[in-house]
C-alpha cells in the first residue's frame, strides 16, 4: 500500500492542470487495473479526466477524486516521506491514500460483482464537469461510499455535511473626479461597506435562528472585497463576495432569500446579486443506517469505537444525499491537514481502514440500505 501511495503522490495532479489530471488519471487506472483485474472507462469532459469501473449491476458506489488542491512543483519543496509512522506528500490525505485504501479494499473481496467505481478529476474546485455523471450514477446505486480523509486524526466518519451557497453582490454606483467634483458621484465602495455589515448582521442573525445541534449554525461570511478604477475616481463599481454554510435544504432556501432581499442604503446605487447554492447539504438521515453498519463492522474487527462528526465543508458526498442515495463519507484515510503544509496520513490506518471499506461493501451488496426519497 505504501508503494502505492509513493506512485500516487508522485504523479501531481493539480486541478487546474488537464495535462497532469490526464497523467494522474494513467496512474490511477493501472492501480485499478492491477488490485481488479480490470481496466475502467475513461470519461474526458472539457478536458477533465474521469476514471469509473463498472462489476455487474451497481449497487454500491465508490467515490474518489484524484485532483488535488496543490499547484505542479510542489513536490520539490513537500517531497514524498514515510518517517515514525507518518506519510507526506501533496495530496496524501487529500485523497491519494483514500484510493489506494479503495483499491486495496477491493482486491480482497471475493467478488465485485454489484460494484461502481468513479474517481473524478474536478473535486477540489466543485466538480463542474462531473457533476451530473456523479449524480447520474448515485441514482442507480443503492448506497455510495466516499473515500474522503476522516473527519479527524482519529478515524471519525464524516455523517453530515453542510451545503455551501456562493454569491456576488455587484453594487453600481457612478463615477466622478474625486478631486473637483465627487458630489456628482455615486460611491460604489461605500455602498459596498453598508452591503459587507449587512451581511455579517444576517449571518449573525442565522447563527442565531438556525442553530443546529449536530451541525452548528448558518453562516454568512463576507470574503473578497474589490472596487474603484482608479485613486482620484468615485467608484463606479465595487463588489463583495459571500460564502454561505447551511445545516438544512431549508436553510439554505431562506438565507438565499435573504441575501436576495438586500437593498442599497446609498442613494443613487443599485444592488446585481448573482450566485446561489453550489452544494447542496448532506443531512444526517442520509449516512444513519450505513453509521450504523459501519460501527458494528468496526467493533467487529476490533477498531474500537467508531464516532460520526459533522463537517462544514462539502464533497461529492453532498451530490450524492442530494440525489436520493443514502451516502457515508470520511472513510478514507486517517490523518489530519487536508490543504495544509502540515497534510499527513497515519501508516498504522492503511490497513484497519481498507478492512473497515471491503467489510461495509461486502453487506452494503449483501442488502439494504436504499429507499430514501
Amino acid at each position: 500500500m505504501l508503494a502505492d501511495l509513493e506512485e500516487l503522490v508522485g504523479c501531481e495532479s493539480f486541478s487546474a492542470d488537464h495535462t497532469a489530471l490526464a497523467r494522474s488519471a494513467e496512474v490511477v487506472a493501472a492501480l485499478g487495473a492491477r488490485l481488479t483485474g480490470a481496466g475502467p472507462e475513461v470519461i474526458v469532459i472539457d478536458g477533465v479526466s474521469h476514471l469509473r469501473w463498472a462489476f455487474g449491476t451497481p449497487r454500491v458506489l465508490l467515490l474518489g477524486h484524484h485532483d488535488t488542491v496543490w499547484p505542479l512543483g510542489s513536490l520539490r519543496s513537500r517531497p514524498w516521506s514515510v518517517e515514525a509512522g507518518v506519510a507526506r506528500g501533496p495530496g496524501v490525505l487529500d485523497m491519494k491514500a483514500g484510493l489506494v485504501q479503495l483499491f486495496h479494499a477491493l482486491a480482497s473481496l471475493p467478488s465485485l460483482d454489484g460494484v461502481c467505481v468513479l474517481v473524478n478529476g474536478d473535486e477540489e474546485v466543485g466538480s463542474p464537469t462531473s457533476r451530473q455523471l456523479i449524480e447520474e450514477t448515485a441514482r442507480r446505486c443503492a448506497a455510495t461510499l466516499v473515500l474522503e480523509p476522516a473527519a479527524d486524526g482519529q478515524g471519525a466518519l464524516k455523517t453530515a455535511r453542510k451545503g455551501a451557497s456562493r454569491y456576488e453582490v455587484e453594487i453600481h454606483g457612478r463615477a466622478a473626479h474625486a478631486g473637483l467634483e465627487p458630489h456628482r458621484g455615486v460611491n460604489a465602495s461605500v455602498e459596498a461597506a453598508h452591503q459587507v455589515l449587512a451581511l455579517a448582521a444576517l449571518g449573525a442573525s442565522a447563527r442565531t435562528d438556525a442553530a443546529d445541534p449536530l451541525l452548528g449554525a448558518t453562516t454568512v461570511t463576507p470574503t473578497l472585497l474589490s472596487g474603484g478604477s482608479s485613486r482620484n475616481t468615485v467608484p463606479a463599481r465595487a463588489r463583495v463576495s459571500v460564502d454561505v454554510r447551511v445545516p438544512s435544504g431549508a436553510a439554505q432556501d431562506r438565507v438565499d432569500t435573504l441575501i436576495r432581499q438586500l437593498t442599497p442604503s446609498t442613494p443613487g446605487a443599485r444592488l446585481e446579486i448573482v450566485g446561489g447554492a453550489s452544494r447542496p447539504p448532506m443531512e444526517p438521515a442520509a449516512s444513519a443506517d450505513l453509521f450504523a453498519l459501519a460501527r458494528d463492522i468496526a467493533a467487529e474487527l476490533g477498531q474500537g469505537p467508531l464516532r460520526g462528526l459533522a463537517v462544514g465543508g462539502v464533497s461529492d458526498a453532498n451530490q450524492t444525499a442530494a440525489a436520493g442515495c443514502p451516502t457515508l463519507d470520511g472513510l478514507g484515510a486517517v490523518g489530519e491537514g487536508a490543504h495544509a503544509e502540515t497534510e499527513y496520513v497515519r501508516v498504522d490506518q492503511l490497513i484497519p481502514r481498507a478492512r473497515l471499506v471491503a467489510e461495509l461493501i461486502a453487506r452494503t451488496i449483501a442488502g439494504p440500505p436504499r429507499p430514501r426519497d
